[in-house]
């Protein structure tokens, strides 16, 4: 951990859905929600402001379905449900730890959440309250990673921030080619020519016209969030140039 000025402010935090099943083929494992909310507080403790975009992907992802012949919009709004259901549990993680969280959701449902609205946001971020974003951009055909560019790029983040299963960008899978290497950085442009799968076009050229940089890594590697976060040489940083 650096012990100079913090290179961020505000930082956005993306979650697959899948980071939440652990060992488990469907659902929330609650060990690893319960890591994931220790996780946050601790880096949420650097006086950083933290905004969190979450998949659904554990618990229903509508492009699959599509592909089997279900209604692609259906499907998608059914995926912004599944994101929903995400973000309640991630609150209640963080709320079980004292602190104070905000889900705002881009679908409309008062009982269980706020609407998302830009300001109302920032303002939760400036109190210190974590804001939890679910819905995805509240359209269908748009996937977690653009709402997650998007919101970043809305909020005002420094830093987006994707927590994955590998620990940076390679320039080939790495679970099949174990000579495939990793990128301390790389720029967007290579990113799309190269076709390397960080996160969907659409959300890297978000970040590259926006110059918005992102860094990838492996949340499963303890204390990673408060790693990358502090300025640490943690996973691989993608930027403009």
């Amino acid at each position: 951990m650096t012990d100079g000025p913090m290179p961020y402010r505000r930082v956005l935090l993306k979650l697959s859905g899948e980071a939440l099943m652990g060992d488990l083929d469907y659902g929330i494992e609650p060990k690893v929600i319960q890591r994931l909310a220790r996780e946050i507080s601790s880096a949420h403790s650097t006086g950083v402001e933290i905004a969190i975009v979450i998949g659904g992907g554990n618990i229903f992802r509508g492009a699959g379905l599509a592909r089997s012949g279900m209604d692609r919009v259906t499907g998608d709004y059914m995926g912004m449900l599944a994101t929903v259901m995400n973000a309640l549990a991630i609150q209640d993680a963080l709320e079980a730890l004292d602190m104070h969280a905000r889900v705002m959701s881009a679908l409309q449902i008062h009982d269980v959440c706020e609407d998302y609205i830009r300001r109302r946001a920032v303002r939760h971020l400036e109190k210190g309250r974590v804001v939890i974003l679910a819905a995805g951009t509240g359209n269908p055909f748009f996937t977690t990673d653009t709402a997650a560019s998007l919101r970043a790029i809305e909020i005002g983040a420094d830093v987006l921030l994707k927590a994955t299963k590998v620990d940076g960008v390679y320039d080939d899978d790495p679970a099949r080619n174990p000579d495939a290497s990793r990128f301390d950085t790389i720029t967007y442009d290579q990113v799309i020519t190269d076709k390397l799968g960080v996160m969907d076009a659409t959300a890297i050229v978000m970040c590259r016209d926006n110059d918005l940089p992102l860094r990838v890594f492996d949340l499963r590697r303890p204390n990673a969030l408060v790693e990358a976060i502090t300025g640490d040489r943690i996973g691989t940083l993608v930027k403009a140039s």
